[in-house]
């Protein structure tokens, strides 16, 4: 019911208002500065031919602007064209490793690891670091091995810290 109210305003005297609209001349240009409108003033009062060669119509111009043709095409063939050459080539996956809690990752892609493998490796590599090299994590996971050395250096998993207590009334834990 809205609908109807809102569309019978909206198109109240819509060919009226459109004709208005149309039969304009130009826009009226934007308000100048105050301080423009002086030195304006003053450069057409120095230099009249300057009005002159405003208000005049070149005609050689005008008949070159006539001669213009303009022929567009639509784009979206070439479009589609590209879309198909620039078509990847397909990647190649793997299995994930381990176990993942039941989670539905058919296959992952060579040079990727989900979180679940990357929280595996970081914890592998702390707990055991002689057989958990960087070198050993990029060969199992099909990773680069700067890739590797950046996860080591810059990810650490979750560690818990117990601090002894310092006073002899502290409840220990058994």
């Amino acid at each position: 019911m809205g609908a109807l109210v809102t569309r019978g305003i909206r198109n109240f005297n819509l060919e009226n208002r459109a004709e208005r609209e149309i039969s304009k001349m130009k826009p009226t240009p934007a308000p100048r500065h105050p301080s423009t409108k002086s030195l304006l003033g003053e450069q057409i009062r120095g230099h009249p031919e300057i009005k002159e060669k405003i208000t005049r119509k070149d005609d050689k111009l005008l008949s070159l602007l006539k001669d213009v043709y303009v022929d567009s095409k639509d784009p979206v063939s070439s479009v589609r064209v590209k879309a198909a050459e620039t078509r990847q080539e397909p990647k190649e996956f793997r299995l994930p490793k381990g176990h993942h809690f039941d989670m539905n990752i058919n296959n992952i892609p060579k040079g990727k690891i989900s979180v679940v493998e990357a929280l595996t490796l970081l914890n592998n590599n702390k707990l055991y670091p002689e057989t958990w090299t960087a070198e050993k994590i990029a060969q199992e996971y099909h990773l680069e091995r700067k890739d590797v050395n950046s996860l080591l250096k810059y990810f650490i998993t979750f560690e818990v810290k117990v601090f002894p207590p310092k006073d002899k009334k502290a409840i220990r834990s058994k």
